[in-house]
């Protein structure tokens, strides 16, 4: 027990010298994107916000963990009328879509950093009855002082690459201990779970993909329709989405040598902080260039459409008839090519996949989509592709069965949190009496 406190407190430590820092960052990301100055007292502790129902809390950091939870968080409301939704995000963009998607019947704060103080005031705030974590995030002051509180918190959907088992390795101790005081860990896939297990040396169940229980909304899909409608109705429309830092350069250079007549690319960048910063190597290109927000119906002449709106995602796949998946080109292991499939739209997606390893692998092995080396060689694909409209039509069909035979993650989710308010009823009432 000295050598799990010892490494824990070290950690501590670490994030202590690391505070000036935690300032610094959140002022290097306003000038790009104001909205981090917003609620900083938050991220320590510190809200305005009170609920006076028992609080589940889920957290999801940004955007693309806040759209997989939507299934779960209306199976919540409608299973726990009683209660009220805690969502918290890291993010500014996974605060908006949490407002974009849920509105008043969530109430939506800043997880605060993992200083033990900052964790105190959270749950003591909030005073959650269960909490679950989505995905990667582990945060050791935050696991341990539930564990303490005895608040049934819960890692959920959780993933593991093995470049990331390697870095959690490093620190043995301390991970195990922070994946031995959580309530349980469900893992997506059988390879996270064995990394999982591995690491915490306990029983990892796998409970599938959230990502793939989303269903797209029909007004987004509609918003497909009339997203295509500006773009053109016959014209080719190629989808970059979600994409990173240098992979418009690379895309732009590959798409220079296609063939393909009155082709119009839409980029959407991942971050919306890098909207003027796409725009700017467009127009270097000699590209002529018109922006979504501008919502004008779009010029013949234009080659490129620069996606700066937020919550669309869904709309631009519906519009497009082949879409890239961004994040896989460069390593910065890929982006989620569920809710392409899940429109019906084939995905072309680059080598660095490790964030989506098995969902990659398996939508190619159903041949929803199709992965590539090079920039050139997407190209050269898309090319077949735009001139074959039965190929892009087969595809589309196995998509959507693709991401059909994945679902059914939020009914495990939804048992898992179900035995966990169970088990802190039980809690409750022992305490009581």
């Amino acid at each position: 027990m000295k050598q799990l406190f010892d490494s824990r407190f070290a950690y501590t430590v670490l994030l202590w010298m690391l505070l000036p820092y935690a300032f610094f960052h959140l002022w290097w990301r306003s000038l790009k994107q104001r909205a981090y100055l917003n609620h900083i007292g938050e991220r320590f502790g510190r809200y305005l916000v009170k609920c006076d129902k028992p609080v589940i809390w889920l957290h999801s950091v940004s955007v693309g963990e806040t759209r997989a939870i939507a299934a779960l968080v209306l199976r919540l409301r409608e299973s726990y009328p009683d209660h009220q939704i805690l969502l918290t995000h890291t993010t500014p963009t996974g605060r908006d879509a949490s407002e974009q998607l849920f509105g008043d019947s969530v109430i939506r704060v800043y997880l605060p950093y993992d200083y033990p103080f900052a964790v105190q005031r959270f749950l003591h705030h909030f005073r959650p009855t269960v909490g679950v974590l989505l995905e990667t995030e582990i945060w050791y002051n935050l696991i341990h002082a539930c564990h303490a509180e005895a608040i049934p918190l819960l890692l959920l959907n959780a993933r593991l690459s093995e470049k990331s088992a390697r870095r959690y390795a490093r620190f043995p101790k301390l991970a195990r201990a922070g994946l031995h005081e959580l309530y349980l860990i469900a893992a997506q896939t059988e390879e996270d779970a064995m990394r999982l297990a591995s690491l915490a040396n306990r029983a990892v169940p796998v409970m599938g993909n959230l990502k793939f229980d989303i269903v797209p909304p029909p007004d987004m899909l509609e918003r497909g329709r009339q997203l295509r409608e500006l773009f053109g109705e016959n014209r080719p429309v190629f989808l970059a989405a979600s994409t990173r830092e240098s992979e418009e350069a690379l895309l732009l250079e590959a798409l220079h040598h296609s063939d393909i007549d009155q082709l119009l690319v839409v980029i959407v960048p991942r971050h919306p902080q890098r909207f003027d910063e796409v725009a700017a190597l467009v127009e270097k290109r000699g590209l002529h260039l018109q922006r979504r927000s501008a919502n004008e119906p779009i010029s013949s002449h234009t080659q490129v459409v620069l996606g700066d709106s937020m919550g669309e995602m869904f709309a631009y796949f519906a519009a497009c008839d082949v879409a890239f998946i961004g994040g896989s080109l460069l390593p910065f292991g890929g982006q989620n090519l569920i809710e392409a499939c899940a429109v019906g739209t084939p995905v072309l997606i680059g080598p660095h996949t490790y964030n989506f390893e098995q969902a990659t692998e398996q939508a190619v092995a159903h041949g929803a989509a199709m992965q590539f080396k090079h920039a050139h060689d997407l190209v050269q694909q898309l090319n077949i592709l735009l001139h074959d409209r039965a190929q892009i039509r087969s595809m589309g069909e196995a998509g959507k069965l693709f991401v059909s035979n994945n679902s059914g993650a939020t009914k495990h989710a939804m048992a898992h949190i179900a035995l966990a308010l169970n088990h802190s009823l039980y809690n409750n009432v022992v305490l009581v009496r």
